[in-house]
C-alpha cells in the first residue's frame, strides 16, 4: 500500500467521522462512494470494507459474509477506522456548535450531490470474478 493510498484512506476516514458526528452520516453515505471513485473499490469491495470498518457490534455477521467472499480490505478496514474516530470526535464539536437547520441543510445536500453523482455520473464498472479478485486487490498493494 503506498503513502499516498494511506493518505487518501485517512482523508476518508477522516470525512466519514467528521459528517457522521456532524450529521449522522459515514459508512454507506460517504465510505462507499469514496472507495468507489477514488480508489476504483468495486461496489462489493466498498460495501464489505465499510462495513468493516462499521463492524463492532453491528454488521459483524455482514462482515464475515463479505470477508470469506473476499471483498474485505483489513488494512482499509483499520486505517479508515482509526480515523473515522478521530473524526467523528471533531465533527461532533462541529455539530453542537451549528444549528439544526443549518445541520439539516448540510445533510440534504451531502445526499443530493452524491444521488446525482450516483444517478448521473456513474459509469458501469466490470465486476470482477472470484477468479481475478484476488489479482484485483494484490495490484492495489
Amino acid at each position: 500500500m503506498t503513502t499516498s493510498t494511506i493518505i487518501l484512506l485517512i482523508i476518508i476516514g477522516l470525512a466519514a467521522g467528521i459528517l457522521s458526528g456532524l450529521i449522522g452520516v459515514g459508512g454507506g453515505i460517504i465510505i462507499v462512494p469514496a472507495l468507489v471513485y477514488l480508489l476504483a473499490f468495486s461496489q462489493k469491495q466498498a460495501q464489505g470494507t465499510s462495513l468493516g470498518i462499521l463492524l463492532l457490534p453491528v454488521g459483524i455477521l455482514a462482515v464475515m459474509q463479505y470477508y470469506k467472499q473476499g471483498y474485505v480490505d483489513v488494512k482499509v478496514v483499520l486505517i479508515v477506522s482509526a480515523a473515522f474516530i478521530i473524526g467523528g470526535f471533531f465533527g461532533s464539536k462541529i455539530a453542537l456548535h451549528i444549528s439544526e437547520s443549518i445541520l439539516r441543510k448540510i445533510f440534504a445536500v451531502v445526499l443530493i450531490l452524491i444521488a446525482f453523482k450516483m444517478l448521473f455520473l456513474d459509469k458501469a464498472k466490470k465486476e470482477p470474478t472470484q477468479k481475478n479478485l484476488t489479482e484485483v486487490l494484490q495490484n492495489k498493494t
